[in-house]
C-alpha cells in the first residue's frame, strides 16, 4: 500500500493549510457572529461562507471529492479532507466537498440521466444549490433500510410519494432546492430490490419541511429537516437508475463518503489534540502547568496513538476503493465508521477535561465537536449496525491456519 500523494496532490495540501490559517479560522468568529445575530432557526449561509467559496475555487481547492473532476484518488483527497475536518463548519462547504452533496453529487454522477445530471449535477458542483438525501424515518428503525416505510407508487407518467423523512440534513437551508428520496416501490419483492431513489424538487406540491431537529440542543446553519410528502408526484423520469436499485445506489454512494466523514473527524481529533496540548503547557496548577502531570500526559500520548491509528486504518479503506475493490473493503469501511467518530469522541473529551470549565462552554468550540462527532456514531448507520456486519463477515472468512482441536 502507498499512501504519498502525487506532487500535485501535495501542492494541494499545503493550499490547504494555508487556506485554513489564512481564510478559514479567521472567519470562524465571524461566521459565530452571524448566526447568534440571526437566531438558531435561521439557516441562511452567513455571507462569510460566500466569499470565503469565490476564494477558494480561485485557489483551485473545489470539487476535490470528485476523481472524476479532480484526478485525485481516494487515498489522495482523504488527506484533504482531514485538513478541512479542522473547522467542519465552515471548510467543507468552502471548497463545495459538503455532506450530504457530496454523497448526492457521487449518487447523480453515477446513475442521472444526461437531463438529470443538466438541471440538478452541474448547478451543484457549481455550488450554486444544495442537496438533501431524505433516507432515514422516525418511525420505523431506518438502521435496517429495509424498513422504511415511504411509498413511492406508480400512476401512469408520475410517481406518487407519500411518507415521513427525518434527519434530511441541508433541506433547511433555503439554497436546498433538490431531494434524493428513498422509499418502497416493490413492497412485496426481494428484500434488497423493493427501494427506489428518485429526485424530488423541493418545492413540489405535497412536500413539506416542517422543522429542523437540534443536534445535542444545537441548530446546525444547514439544518436537519423533519420532512412530510404527502401525495407528491414527480415524473417517472425523476428516477434514478431502474426501479429496485435503491440500495444499489445507496451503496455505491457510501464508501467515499464514510471515507470523507471519517478524515474530517481526524481533522478535529487533530484540532482537539492541540487544543489540549498548547491548554496543557499554558494552564499552572500546583505549582506548575498541567503538561507536567502525569494523566495529562497519557491523554496527550493515548490520544496521538488512536489518531495514527484511526488515519492508517482510514487510509487503508480509501486505498482498496483505488484499487477497485471496494467489495474487499467492507470490513475496513465499516471499521473506520466505527473508529473514527470514537477516537475523535475520546481526543475532544480528554481535551474538554484539560480545559476545565472552560472546555463545556461555548467560548471554544470543543463542546460543538463533541456534539457533532458523537452524533456521527448514529448518522450514515449507527456502530452496532457496522459491528454487526464486521463480526458476520468475520464468522465467514476462510482461515489460512488451521488451529489444532
Amino acid at each position: 500500500m502507498d499512501f504519498q500523494p502525487s506532487a500535485r496532490a501535495a501542492e494541494l495540501s499545503a493550499a490547504m493549510y494555508d487556506f485554513l490559517n489564512d481564510e478559514v479560522l479567521p472567519a470562524e468568529a465571524v461566521y459565530d457572529a452571524y448566526r447568534a445575530e440571526v437566531g438558531p432557526d435561521d439557516h441562511t449561509l452567513p455571507p462569510v461562507v460566500e466569499e470565503l467559496k469565490a476564494k477558494a475555487r480561485a485557489k483551485g481547492l473545489w470539487n476535490l471529492f470528485l476523481p472524476d473532476i479532480s484526478g485525485l484518488t481516494n487515498v489522495e483527497y482523504a488527506q484533504l479532507a482531514e485538513i478541512s475536518g479542522w473547522s467542519v463548519d465552515i471548510f467543507p462547504e468552502a471548497i463545495n466537498c459538503q455532506a450530504p452533496d457530496t454523497g448526492n453529487i457521487e449518487t447523480l454522477h453515477l446513475f442521472a440521466t444526461t437531463e438529470q445530471k443538466k438541471q440538478w449535477l452541474d448547478p451543484l458542483l457549481d455550488g450554486t444549490i444544495r442537496s438533501g438525501f431524505a433516507m432515514t424515518e422516525p418511525y420505523v428503525a431506518s438502521s435496517d433500510a429495509t424498513n422504511i416505510e415511504c411509498s413511492i407508487v406508480r400512476d401512469g407518467d408520475e410517481y406518487v410519494i407519500n411518507g415521513t423523512k427525518w434527519w434530511t440534513s441541508g433541506a433547511n437551508d433555503p439554497r436546498c432546492t433538490i431531494l434524493i428520496v428513498m422509499g418502497k416501490t416493490d413492497p412485496d419483492g426481494a428484500a434488497h430490490r423493493q427501494q427506489s431513489m428518485v429526485l424530488v424538487p423541493v418545492d413540489t406540491p405535497g412536500v413539506r419541511i416542517v422543522r429542523s431537529l437540534p443536534v445535542f440542543g444545537r441548530q446546525d446553519q444547514h439544518g436537519h429537516a423533519w420532512v412530510e410528502l404527502d401525495d407528491v408526484r414527480v415524473p417517472v423520469a425523476n428516477l434514478l437508475a431502474e426501479e429496485g436499485d435503491g440500495f444499489r445506489i445507496a451503496q455505491a454512494r457510501l464508501g467515499p463518503g464514510r471515507i470523507h466523514h471519517c478524515m474530517r473527524s481526524i481533522g478535529t481529533a487533530e484540532r482537539a489534540l492541540q487544543m489540549m496540548v498548547e491548554r496543557a503547557r499554558g494552564r499552572v496548577a500546583f505549582g506548575g502547568p498541567l503538561s507536567d502531570q502525569g494523566s495529562v500526559q497519557e491523554w496527550i500520548a493515548e490520544s496521538r496513538i488512536e489518531i495514527e491509528q484511526a488515519r492508517m486504518l482510514t487510509l487503508k479503506a480509501a486505498w482498496m476503493i483505488d484499487q477497485g475493490d471496494a467489495k474487499s473493503a467492507r470490513t475496513e469501511i465499516g471499521a473506520i465508521k466505527v473508529v473514527a467518530p470514537r477516537v475523535a469522541c475520546n481526543v475532544i473529551d480528554r481535551a474538554i477535561q484539560v480545559h476545565g470549565g472552560l472546555g463545556v462552554s461555548d467560548d471554544v468550540p470543543l463542546a460543538k465537536m463533541y456534539g457533532w462527532q458523537r452524533a456521527l456514531r448514529i448518522f450514515d448507520g449507527p456502530d452496532q449496525v457496522h459491528l454487526r456486519s464486521i463480526a458476520r463477515w468475520e464468522l465467514k472468512r476462510d482461515r489460512l491456519v488451521r488451529l489444532p482441536s
